[in-house]
């Protein structure tokens, strides 16, 4: 037999988890919205596709258009479209493989490194500026919960 309690406290669950879907797709649509904005700050040029290659390429340093087609699911013409703008604008770096000449090993300039570092700062201090309210522990369990979501 269900008690009250059990039937208040699936309601009281499904009624959190509506909320926390809300919030996500609100947190998403502001993501796009911020990637576009922080594309168009590094060049007016920069479509956020290439945005999110370029911030990849920086993070690991080096990439191959095979590696980025890969972990961005995204068709290798796509790619490579996105890569030629990246170069065009001066934000990326192309040389052969000296393991496999068929490949093209893709680096960030300097001046693409730069904005990216004054990118995140800026995007630091806002996160910083947002969360101020709560302890260390919260952020915490916030940070704990996207780590959960990211996994599933």
């Amino acid at each position: 037999m269900v008690t009250t309690d059990a039937v208040s406290t699936s309601a009281d669950v499904d009624t959190a988890l509506g909320d926390l879907q809300t919030h996500l797709n609100l947190i998403f649509a502001r993501t796009r919205t911020l990637w576009k904005e922080s594309a168009a700050r590094i060049d007016p040029e920069l479509q956020v596709g290439g945005y999110k290659l370029l911030t990849f390429i920086e993070r690991a340093e080096t990439a191959n258009a095979h590696e980025l087609a890969e972990r961005f699911e995204m068709d290798k013409s796509v790619i490579s479209r996105q890569v030629r703008m990246l170069e065009e604008l001066g934000l990326i770096e192309s040389r052969p493989d000296a393991r496999d000449g068929r490949l093209r090993v893709l680096t960030p300039t300097p001046a693409a490194c730069a904005a990216l570092v004054e990118l995140r700062r800026d995007h630091a201090s806002r996160l910083r500026t947002v969360v101020a309210e709560l302890t260390p522990d919260e952020i915490q369990a916030a940070s704990k919960v996207f780590r959960l979501l990211a996994e599933v």
